[in-house]
């Protein structure tokens, strides 16, 4: 079984320091804690950025300073930013503003769902025009599937030309409004997935540990991180350190071993 890519998801679009402290939202703080969490093993760090005011936004800028603060400290870990919904502007020139910087990856939801109080809405000349511009940038997507219909659509675009295959998938299970994580529905989305894929588990909430142990097991890869889950156990508030040690040592339990950046840019076709 191939080694287990772990991704940090240090600060997310919803967490705030009043839900957690330890919540990044600076691009001091969001730049200790992916620097933290590689060298406790993790080989991606999925990006989101916030403004002044801590608010979720897709500011050019704002990334431009985290990717460039991670290269000039030499953090050998493959930096994916994200173009999702709760950023600000529903639009082309908005979501993808940050696709012509210095990053490996990208987030492409791959269709529309609900989130607790908000619609996930990804129309399909966003997803076209998103995954173009990923493309012309030499960004790999991550495709977010939140629902099954999402690895559906993500088929029907690879048949289109719109996706090139091998695709990469973040099985994102257990927000309220889509797919609860369960093991059968897991099973089910990863059965769903198009031959030759590759792909990672967020267990949001009470499902973080299920699912990342289910996906150790199944040969998948692991998504963790304050963006995912606030608690560590019930009332115990979690870090990004201690949830990145918390997958490497169930992974060591299962028997996988960890991979490298450089060892995850060959396992994800990255160049």
């Amino acid at each position: 079984m191939e080694k287990l890519i772990i991704t940090i998801a240090p600060t997310g679009n919803v967490p705030t320091k009043e839900m957690n402290p330890a919540v990044p939202v600076t691009v001091e703080e969001i730049v200790a804690d992916i620097k933290a969490c590689h060298a406790l093993g993790a080989s991606i760090a999925h990006i989101h950025v916030r403004d002044r005011e801590g608010r979720p936004t897709s500011d050019r800028n704002l990334f431009q300073q985290v990717l460039n603060r991670l290269d000039e400290e030499k953090i050998d870990i493959i930096k994916q930013v994200s173009t999702g919904a709760r950023g600000g502007e529903n639009t082309i020139g908005w979501r993808g503003q940050m696709l012509d910087l210095n990053a490996h990856m990208a987030s492409l939801s791959t269709g529309s769902s609900n989130f607790p109080n908000s619609v996930n809405a990804n129309g399909p000349d966003l997803i076209e025009a998103l995954a173009a511009k990923m493309y012309a940038n030499g960004i790999k997507p991550e495709i977010e599937a939140f629902d099954v219909a999402m690895i559906s659509n993500a088929k029907r675009l690879l048949k289109r030309g719109i996706l090139k295959g091998p695709l990469h998938f973040n099985l994102v299970m257990n927000v309220p409004g889509s797919i609860e994580g369960t093991p059968k529905n897991l099973l089910f989305m990863v059965e769903s997935l198009p031959e030759g894929s590759t792909w990672t588990v967020s267990g949001i909430g009470k499902s973080q540990v299920t699912m990342a142990a289910m996906a150790i097991l199944l040969g998948g890869h692991v998504r963790t991180g304050l963006e995912d889950v606030l608690e560590y156990e019930k009332g115990v508030p979690a870090t990004n350190p201690m949830l990145v040690e918390r997958v490497v040592r169930i992974a060591k339990e299962l028997g996988r071993k960890i991979a490298r950046p450089e060892e995850a840019k060959e396992i994800l076709g990255l160049k």
